[in-house]
């Protein structure tokens, strides 16, 4: 599983596959964490890994900056085999695109996908009750469901963002949201660009919270990001911020075999 990174360009990318293709991989999935892939990114890397190798190529979106549905059809034109989509009532937002407008799109454009109307129409009727529980229970935060075209600029993941809106509500803080979402990135930078998923994503995610809310950048910061500084995460993909890690570990060394 590939996750895009403003590090990373095309050829890394397709080195990669042609690497996995050799140790025998049986697929290989683009995962756009934060819905950020441009519908033309998203078809030159498809066509790219497809004369590149002759694995599946899986692409997984986010509706998070409304570009979703777009990327996903370019990247269909581009030879994509599989791709990620929800049912219509639990879409959109930090979601994946609908399934049923996908499909409906797909066929449109001559592609077979092989689902059947009245089975997704079954499937989301079932689920609308469940989905309008989730939204009366809180469960569900409306803020979640919306396109949000700054995501674009912070990259924060879809699941992520759930999750920096649950723990902002958590503290009665939900106000500071847009606060958090610029402190992201930084965090990111500082830390050398980790890829935003789990576990890193909700490291990232809590440090930054913690700053906005303490007031004071890393005046108070996590025993996994002391972790990730000490090197037990394995080597960061960027540079980074030797100044943090002075300050999180002291005279402590960081660790520079492989820490398993």
């Amino acid at each position: 599983c590939y996750t895009i990174s403003p590090i990373h360009n095309q050829e890394t990318f397709v080195d990669l596959a042609k690497q996995l293709e050799k140790m025998g991989c049986h697929s290989i999935c683009i995962k756009d964490m934060a819905g950020i892939m441009s519908p033309k990114v998203a078809y030159n890397l498809v066509s790219a890994m497809k004369k590149a190798v002759k694995l599946p190529i899986v692409v997984h979106t986010h509706s998070t900056t409304g570009l979703g549905p777009m990327t996903l059809l370019k990247a269909v034109e581009a030879g994509a085999d599989t791709i990620d989509t929800a049912i219509s009532c639990f879409s959109g937002g930090t979601s994946q695109p609908a399934t049923e407008s996908l499909s409906y799109s797909l066929k449109e454009m001559g592609f077979d996908t092989g689902l059947k109307e009245d089975k997704l129409k079954e499937i989301n009727d079932f689920f609308k009750p469940v989905q309008s529980q989730a939204l009366s229970s809180g469960l569900l935060n409306p803020i979640v469901m919306n396109t949000e075209t700054d995501a674009l600029v912070y990259q924060v993941p879809g699941g992520m963002l759930s999750n920096l809106v649950a723990q902002l509500k958590a503290q009665n803080a939900l106000d500071r949201f847009p606060e958090v979402l610029q402190e992201v990135p930084r965090v990111r930078e500082d830390l050398g660009y980790p890829p935003l998923v789990t576990p890193s994503s909700q490291m990232v995610g809590v440090q930054a919270t913690t700053n906005v809310l303490v007031g004071e950048r890393y005046k108070n910061v996590s025993k996994e990001i002391k972790a990730y500084l000490h090197g037990e995460y394995g080597r960061a993909p960027g540079k980074v911020n030797e100044e943090l890690r002075k300050k999180v570990l002291g005279d402590e060394k960081p660790i520079e075999c492989r820490y398993a």
